[in-house]
């Protein structure tokens, strides 16, 4: 049943075929588009026209075929499942591997027989490898409990380490595959060790003590750093609240990749205070300003009153602002009643001389941890001269009005703010205090007399531009009429594939970004996503992202910029489609932003390290092919100069 190859290294390079990205740099070459019946299909998939599409699933041509396979990926209709499945007994291996991938991203239970079946009949490794990861995707308990019992041959580890974890995000019982987890960490194929780390990190719910003896050795000596990092995760989520200290010390201090110190600052919320509150100190002096970020939002969230004092001096001394925001809130939500109000000051005084935007926004929320400091926010916020500042402002409010021990005596200001929030009809501002107005726990459902405030604010919306706001005012109004939900409303299909734009692209388009930490240079997916680079390729000839900043990077994750608001809430009068190609995020690879499938515009990301829960849900359009040492030291607020294309 199995075929038996020649050489370990061909086992190695098609086990791991099915993980590694479809485009390859080469030669420049005309992309695959000059074909018109794939541009057909392709324009097909972008209108989600399945009947139309389920046509070229019995077209002659393998190209043609595999295509249409792949289309449905991002259609993600469940209506072609009898057509995929008879499909994977295609003549040709990379249909097969396609309509597997298909199968995986409809992610229905009802997909799972079909896929059963042919990995069972399966030949060839590459596709029995995208066939078990697409089973994974739709298994039921059932299934899963047989990949748990699955002894796999080395060449299939890989498949079966991401078929679990591809499992873990369906909410079923994962008691057996723990203990398959902790065998594929012994691994000699590093894919199989990253997808077992990732299922024992990322999976809700799951204690994967049973396996701690293997991760503790991952963890601290695997020659991987995506390994290391994934296992520092799953370090976090163990009952044993004590076994695991001298491990995370110990990689929190001496592990010479940031990221992986970083993850490791993570399992630090679930262990005794007193038991690793001097690595968290150190890390503060980290190298990387990221790991000393992760440190000090850990010391925010744990950091007993008494450090009210150390955390203040750690906050005067420390140079980069965002730690030293972070701190500073630390310090104020620490300090006894008497010391509040010093403290309050000190960081008034910040924000008074900062002149980055973003960091006045930090000082915002450092000042949120006290409610006596809401009129100077709720001041910032209806003055701001930037977004971020107002967007971040509110988001303090909130947080404010929100604290159990809230003082109630100031309710009624915060109900009116809400109320001006929406009525200045700024997009973010309406957005968040529809929401805050909407959640139970704040009891404001007869804070107000009349809504028409409301049906005032979603009125001014124009769609799809501002789709996140819409939704959050109806959900609003539903609330408070105690009606049911109204139906999400359809994106507009107004942006199809610019087919003029991707026909004047080489297979390997490169783009320069050119930032204030350096440059950066972008592979386009051409023949992966042509909707979405067209899209980029359409705003940056128009030099759309020219001055525009980095809004948002979470350590370890993400660096997102593309936002002409600079807040995150920006976006055009536009959605495009989401496209789903057989890709992975790894390490350096360029997403779109989304607030939902098919609601893409202009924000975009780069991941730090290999991330595969955005897998198949954010379209995949760019990697890094250089300067990733620059995405890694990229911070809130730095500057997009220009982007343009490499001639």
């Amino acid at each position: 049943m199995k075929k038996q190859l020649r050489t370990a290294a061909v086992l190695l390079f098609l086990a791991s075929a099915c993980r590694q990205p479809a485009q390859q740099s080469g030669a420049n070459v005309v992309n695959k588009f000059s074909d018109a019946t794939l541009r057909r299909i392709y324009t097909l998939q972008d209108e989600r026209k399945t009947q139309d599409l389920l046509t070229f699933l019995d077209r002659p041509e393998t190209m043609y075929r595999r295509e249409a396979a792949l289309a449905f990926g991002s259609v993600q209709d469940s209506t072609a499942i009898p057509a995929l499945s008879a499909l994977l007994q295609d003549p040709e291996a990379e249909v097969r591997k396609a309509t597997a991938y298909a199968l995986g991203q409809i992610g229905n239970a009802k997909a799972e027989p079909a896929l059963m079946e042919a990995y069972n009949r399966e030949q060839n490794v590459p596709v029995r490898a995208e066939i078990l990861e697409a089973w994974g995707k739709c298994a039921t308990q059932n299934g899963l409990d047989m990949m748990a019992r699955y002894t796999a041959q080395t060449n299939m580890e890989p498949a079966q380490a991401w078929a679990l974890y591809r499992a873990g995000q369906r909410k079923l019982n994962y008691a057996g595959a723990i203990t398959k987890a902790a065998a594929l960490l012994n691994s000699g194929q590093e894919e199989a060790r990253l997808g077992a780390s990732h299922f024992l990190g990322r999976t809700a719910k799951l204690d994967p003590s049973p396996a701690k003896v293997a991760l503790f050795k991952v963890v601290q000596q695997d020659p991987s750093a995506n390994v290391r990092m994934a296992a520092a995760l799953a370090l976090g989520k163990m009952t044993d609240t004590t076994g695991p200290v001298p491990i995370v010390t110990k990689v929190l201090t001496s592990d010479p990749d940031y990221r992986v110190r970083l993850n490791a600052v993570r399992p630090l919320y679930q262990l005794p205070y007193a038991a690793v509150q001097a690595s968290a100190w150190k890390a503060l002096t980290d190298a990387h300003p990221h790991v000393a970020l992760s440190a000090a939002e850990y010391l925010a969230g744990k950091a007993p009153a008494a450090d009210a004092g150390k955390l203040l001096e750690a906050a005067q001394k420390q140079k980069d602002w965002r730690v030293r925001a972070t701190l500073f809130g630390a310090a104020l939500a620490s300090a006894p009643a008497n010391q509040k109000n010093e403290i309050g000051q000190q960081i008034q005084q910040r924000f008074a001389k900062a002149s980055n935007p973003y960091e006045k926004a930090a000082l915002l929320t450092a000042l949120g941890k006290d409610q006596s400091q809401y009129p100077f926010i709720e001041q910032q916020v209806f003055q701001a001269k930037h977004p971020a500042i107002s967007t971040t402002g509110m988001d303090a409010l909130i947080s404010i009005r929100s604290q159990k021990n809230f003082d109630a005596t100031a309710a009624s200001d915060f109900n009116q703010l809400f109320k001006k929030a929406i009525e200045t009809g700024d997009v973010a501002l309406v957005g968040m205090a529809a929401g805050a107005i909407r959640n139970p726990d704040l009891n404001l459902k007869n804070a107000y007399s009349d809504f028409a405030f409301l049906d005032q604010a979603k009125a001014k919306l124009t769609l799809p531009r501002d789709i996140e706001t819409y939704l959050e005012v109806q959900k609003t109004l539903d609330y408070l009429q105690s009606q049911t939900s109204a139906p999400t409303p359809a994106t507009p299909f107004s942006h199809p594939i610019n087919w003029t734009v991707v026909n004047r692209l080489q297979k390997t388009q490169k783009a320069r970004l050119k930032t204030s930490k350096g440059e950066i240079t972008f592979e386009l997916m051409v023949e992966d996503a042509p909707g979405s680079v067209a899209n980029f390729v359409e705003l940056l000839e128009q030099g759309f992202f020219n001055g525009k900043n980095f809004h948002r990077v979470v350590p370890n994750f993400v660096a997102q910029g593309g936002c002409p608001r600079g807040d995150g809430w920006g976006s055009t009068d536009y959605a495009i489609r989401s496209e789903f190609a057989d890709l992975n995020y790894l390490e350096g690879y360029v997403g779109m932003a989304s607030a939902g499938k098919d609601t893409e515009s202009c924000q975009w990301f780069i991941t730090h390290s290999p991330t595969p829960h955005l897998d198949g849900k954010y379209t995949i359009f760019a990697r890094v092919v250089k300067g990733m040492d620059v995405v890694h030291q990229l911070n809130i607020g730095d500057r997009i100069e220009k982007v343009e294309l490499v001639k």
